[in-house]
């Protein structure tokens, strides 16, 4: 919140309209803003006046200042204007408590008119009822509604803290190329042709990541930069086609080092932009623990429902589903609901429907009636051990409800994972005020493609295996744990990170086991590798979402509403029609033939 308004004092105004008080009553001042309300009481006439810090009434009296009241009745919406008045209190029944200088108002003197302006598309006062192709479509005039300023400063905030706090603790700033070179990281590059190199390309940056471990190669200890990254996948609420990432790399560091740090970072934003307390440290799951108890390597532990396992109650079952699961190294499942009233029939038709849409087979219910009978499908095939082996183990209740799922371990756990979450916002589990931090590390190093039939990287083939099972690259790859941290944030991943590989031999061991050719590897990414061979020192370092962290922090749903200029989900630019076509001269210069595309193909 801006406090002190000399620093925004020029040649056309003296002060800002949302700072005003009453104790600045009979004080002279010179505004300019946008026209918002007007009124027109036919003696006097009533304008908001609005700039960023806020929102002031102009009255336009003729027996105080017959030119500007005069002038006044030619202006309307959003006219850019200047003015000079008097501040004077308002009586009390005018009084309005809805805006900061609502007992005050300007009694206007003077009125110059910057510019006109056509009839906006929107009422900015009534922005939520607009739908976003429209917001986005005149964003130019959406960005001067109260909401969106308030959401580009919330994350101006955030990055002056960072830098604040990363500069006070032995971080330099240091830029990387935005024109790169295309290096595996997950997603699709965006290609730039070049004109001096014809037929060669550069990308822009999935993230900065090898050059910020090439800076540590070079000693420089702690780096960080606000990273311009681009990843050209497919889109939603929290991602966009480009994005800012607080990335930062540590030399001679372990895992704790590095999450230390960002507790302590996260700490100060808190409490710089939000003046909130956040205690450190922060909650810590291993992936395998999170994965199982809340279904998700990113948990939303701000409700306390946890899936349970009950796989040893079924060991000897005769039920056949369990039975071929349990054999061939599958696990048993479940979520156990409070109240099966607040479920009807089309509820648990849609928990089967949505395990099915997510890998699994099927999801079995039961509920559990006042004498603590079973009334299930699967019931008539359950044993009377089993059954009371069920009631013991959950502690079963008259009322109670289990969800079962039957499946592979990561298959049964994503579908009760899911479930918990859409469970946890029907029945209001959720406690939306609480900003819920926490670490999951121990992730597998690889997993297994089962379309392609080969290892990949769970993060980036650049991650570090845990010393204690490395020594199961070559045997069994699975067992590989990976020296990595994801800082997790209501449920969304703010940020993850590593530590690095820093031996060239290991390094390339795990190249290999990814099945990428050497020479290709060198090819892409040749001078990394060189460059490891020179006295590499231990390193690590993570990348925080910066436009997710202002969301999250704001309270709102989608990084649309913290970037001045988002694409949409097909990332599209309606303000300025971007992505667009270009001449055929310009294609030529760059040694490009445009194809024309089927479009029944």
């Amino acid at each position: 919140m801006i406090k002190n308004d000399e620093v925004f004092r020029t040649a056309y105004r003296s002060n800002l309209c949302g700072l005003l008080k009453a104790e600045d009553a009979d004080k002279k001042v010179m505004l300019c803003g946008w026209v918002g309300k007007r009124r027109d009481h036919g003696k006097l006439i009533f304008v908001d006046l609005r700039d960023f810090s806020g929102v002031i009434q102009l009255v336009f009296d003729p027996s105080f200042a017959k030119d500007a009241y005069e002038s006044a009745k030619e202006i309307r919406t959003e006219y850019a204007i200047q003015i000079e008045g008097i501040i004077k209190p308002r009586s009390d029944e005018t009084v309005n408590n809805d805006i900061a200088t609502g007992n005050i108002e300007i009694s206007v003197s003077k009125l110059v008119i910057f510019n006109t302006s056509k009839t906006p598309p929107f009422n900015l006062d009534d922005r939520e009822s607009i739908d976003e192709f429209t917001r986005l479509r005149y964003r130019f005039i959406d960005l001067r509604t109260a909401e969106m300023q308030d959401n580009i400063r919330l994350k101006n905030k955030i990055m002056y803290a960072a830098r604040n706090f990363l500069q006070s603790n032995g971080f330099i700033e240091v830029e990387t190329p935005i024109l790169g070179k295309s290096t595996p990281e997950g997603a699709r590059d965006f290609l730039v042709p070049s004109r001096l190199n014809p037929n060669k390309f550069y990308a822009l940056p999935q993230s900065p990541q090898l050059f910020k471990q090439i800076l540590m190669f070079s000693g420089f200890d702690r780096i960080f930069q606000l990273a311009r990254c681009f990843r050209d996948e497919d889109l939603r609420a929290d991602r966009q086609p480009e994005f800012t990432q607080i990335d930062l790399e540590m030399s001679f560091v372990r895992q704790e080092d590095v999450t230390t740090l960002i507790e302590m970072l996260i700490r100060d934003i808190m409490k710089t932009v939000l003046d909130k307390e956040t205690e450190i440290p922060f909650k810590k799951l291993t992936w395998e623990e999170s994965m199982s108890q809340y279904g998700s390597d990113k948990p939303d532990t701000r409700f306390e429902l946890k899936i349970k396992d009950i796989s040893d109650l079924f060991k000897n079952s005769g039920v056949k589903i369990f039975k071929d699961v349990l054999q061939s190294g599958g696990v048993i499942k479940c979520l156990l609901l409070e109240n099966s009233d607040d479920f009807s029939r089309k509820d648990l038709d849609q928990f089967v429907e949505t395990a099915r849409k997510n890998g699994a087979g099927g999801l079995l219910w039961i509920k559990i009636d006042e004498n603590l009978d079973f009334q299930s499908p699967v019931a008539k095939f359950l044993s009377e051990k089993e059954k009371s082996e069920l009631v013991s183990h959950l502690s079963l209740k008259p009322k109670n409800l289990i969800l079962i799922v039957s499946d592979r371990f990561e298959t049964a756990c994503l579908v009760l994972g899911i479930l918990r979450n859409q469970i946890g916002r029907k029945l209001k589990l959720v406690n939306e005020d609480l900003f819920d931090f926490l670490w999951v590390y121990d992730f597998p190093l690889f997993e297994w493609d089962q379309k392609e039939k080969k290892y990949k990287s769970m993060h980036h083939p650049f991650t570090k295996p845990s010393e204690e099972t490395v020594k199961y690259i070559d045997e069994d790859p699975l067992k590989v744990k990976s020296v990595s941290y994801d800082i997790i944030l209501n449920g969304n991943e703010l940020g993850g990170g590593s530590i690095r590989i820093n031996n060239i031999d290991l390094q390339t061991r795990i190249l290999k086991l990814l099945n990428v050719d050497l020479e290709k590897a060198k090819e892409n990414f040749g001078f990394f590798l060189n460059a490891m061979e020179y006295g590499t020192p231990p390193h690590g370092g993570i990348a925080l979402g910066l436009d997710r962290f202002a969301m999250l922090l704001g309270g709102l749903k989608s990084i649309r509403e913290v970037i001045a200029f988002p694409k949409t989900q097909s990332a599209f630019d309606i303000m300025t029609e971007t992505p667009s076509v270009v001449s055929a001269e310009q294609l030529k210069e760059l040694h490009i033939k445009a194809v024309e595309i089927d479009p029944e193909q």
